[in-house]
């Protein structure tokens, strides 16, 4: 079974190449990653069907979910019309590109499409996350320095 640091590991790889779709299977496992232009983003974590009974008995990795930070507002997603940026790999969000720096972004900002919004780190490996879309913050869905999980939401703009 493949650990998240595994997985946050094999995705940060795949981030910085130009890999467009990874297949990897192993006793037990198949992680597919595909990027978004290559039919779909995906992961996905699935016993190997050769070995149902002990696959079905193995923790899954959503059972090891960590706890959101208590200060957070749990997030309620995008409404009508707003769109959502998803975290594109396990790590962990950092809102600033240093601790002595300020933010990227805060809720209420106006971002132009390619603007910075926030940092994931996976395995001293940082990967900077761009707005997507024109508009304005009117959500942050991680405290600065917590474990996001690839396609949790942790922004949500309203495009404008």
């Amino acid at each position: 079974m493949l650990t998240y640091s595994e997985v946050g590991e094999i995705l940060s790889l795949i981030d910085s190449s130009s890999c467009e779709e990874v297949v990897l299977e192993t006793e037990g496992v198949k992680l597919v990653v595909r990027r978004k232009g290559a039919g779909g983003a995906a992961v996905e974590q699935a016993p190997a069907p050769a070995r149902p009974a002990e696959a079905a008995a193995a923790p899954t990795p959503s059972a090891a979910k960590p706890q959101a930070a208590p200060e957070t507002p749990a997030p309620s997603g995008g409404g009508e019309g707003e769109e959502i940026v998803s975290a594109p790999m396990v790590g962990t969000f950092y809102r600033a590109p240093s601790p002595e720096d300020p933010p990227f972004v805060e809720v209420g900002a106006k971002v132009k499409v390619g603007d910075p919004i926030c940092v994931i780190e996976v395995m001293k490996l940082f990967t900077t996350v761009y707005a997507e879309v024109a508009g304005t913050i009117t959500q942050i869905g991680a405290n600065d320095g917590q474990l996001v999980e690839y396609g949790q939401m942790i922004f949500v703009v309203e495009p404008g």
